[in-house]
């Protein structure tokens, strides 16, 4: 047991050092370029990584926001009823959403979603030699490659989360008309009263976060592929699985810092 601890804590403290240290580089490299006073990416990869991360994901967030929404008002109606409380659902739906399941959800599926693409393309460029080849030409690799990835990333998760958390109260508002009987009017005064600015800044800062996580995760994956076509595919699966779980992991240590902090 001990042996068997020892051995993936070092590989938890080896993963977490590799982390750091693309970090680092891609942030030197970036400096290097900008003190140069020339751009240390191209704009179009800019762009064109942030249509695939912003516009790409909007469908599957706003469907799966509005189930969601759909559900958990629907669930909280029914079981607030018999305390005859079922006009705290827009408050609870509201709130709900845009301090944790309008960033969780966000960050679940960019990470299913861009962080496994992330991964397979950088990895498929590791394992063909294509990242050697441009070191080789001299072109920064983490600045080249990684840099507009996690840029657009860090930028569009906060646009998705908030576009996810107005689908998913329009989704409560929708079923709470329509099976408790709770006007359109009054939810949107009820979730109009009971935001407050901390809980939209929680949401915000969240998905800043889990959008830098998802970022780093899936470029470091993809470079530190070993072992060819295999490799890509178990570098993606531990990507997406790696994501996840520090996402989610982060976002309850957010909620503890929130509640000990700013109550």
């Amino acid at each position: 047991m001990i042996s068997k601890l020892s051995t993936l804590t070092l590989s938890l403290l080896r993963e977490l050092g590799g982390l750091v240290w693309m970090m680092r580089e891609t942030v030197s490299e970036i400096g290097e370029r900008t003190a140069l006073h020339r751009a240390p990416f191209r704009r179009v990869d800019f762009f064109c990584e942030s249509q695939r991360v912003g516009v790409g994901s909007i469908p599957m967030i706003v469907l799966l926001s509005v189930f969601v929404g759909l559900t958990m008002a629907l669930l909280t109606g029914y079981q607030l009823q018999f305390f005859g409380l079922v006009t705290l659902v827009p408050a609870v739906a509201s709130v709900s959403f845009i301090r944790e399941m309008g960033p969780l959800f966000t960050g679940i599926v960019l990470a299913s979603r861009v962080g496994a693409a992330y991964t397979a393309e950088l990895g498929a460029m590791t394992a063909g030699g294509e990242v050697n080849a441009i070191e080789g030409m001299g072109i920064g690799a983490l600045r080249y490659l990684v840099a507009p990835r996690m840029l657009a990333i860090f930028c569009l998760t906060p646009c998705l989360t908030v576009i996810s958390v107005v689908s998913g109260i329009c989704g409560a508002a929708f079923i709470s008309s329509l099976m408790l009987q709770i006007s359109y009017g009054y939810f949107y005064n009820q979730v109009v009263t009971n935001l407050l600015v901390k809980d939209m800044t929680a949401g915000i800062v969240k998905s800043f976060l889990f959008g830098a996580i998802i970022g780093l995760v899936a470029c470091y994956k993809g470079l530190a592929v070993r072992g060819g076509a295999a490799g890509v595919g178990a570098a993606t699966t531990s990507s997406v699985v790696t994501a996840i779980t520090v996402v989610i992991a982060c976002d309850s240590f957010c909620n503890i810092f929130i509640v000990t902090f700013f109550p």
